[in-house]
């Protein structure tokens, strides 16, 4: 049984930078693939990105890719999400997931976290 809590969002202006964390119970956390998610209101939950126990495979959604970097220190049973050049359509509650198998489909993952709200303003 693994237990996610996220941390890290709040507010910012078009162009600022977040950093989310998610911070996991359980000594087994580095052996999961953990994956970043988000849900804006109205709209499906998205994928964002993930990583895999080792750190060595990262993927993400291309309209992110060179804004968002994927991370994890197991060390800490952490991992995170830095956000950077932040747009307003980036706004939605973020979740971080964990699961068995390397995949970008919210179903694959076993575990979830609550949720951290980060809105952009314009």
């Amino acid at each position: 049984q693994v237990q996610l809590v996220e941390s890290g969002g709040g507010l910012v202006q078009a162009g600022g930078s977040l950093r989310l964390s998610c911070t996991a119970s359980g000594r087994t956390f580095r052996s999961y693939v953990t994956g970043w998610f988000r849900q804006a209101p109205g709209k499906e939950r998205e994928f964002v990105a993930h990583i895999t126990g080792s750190g060595f495979l990262i993927s993400y959604t291309d309209s992110m890719k060179g804004r968002f970097t994927i991370s994890r220190d197991n060390a800490k049973n952490t991992v995170y999400l830095q956000m950077n050049s932040l747009k307003p359509e980036d706004t939605a509650v973020y979740y971080c997931a964990a699961g068995n198998r390397v995949s970008s489909t919210a179903e694959e993952y076993d575990y979830w976290g609550q949720g951290t709200q980060v809105t952009v303003s314009s």
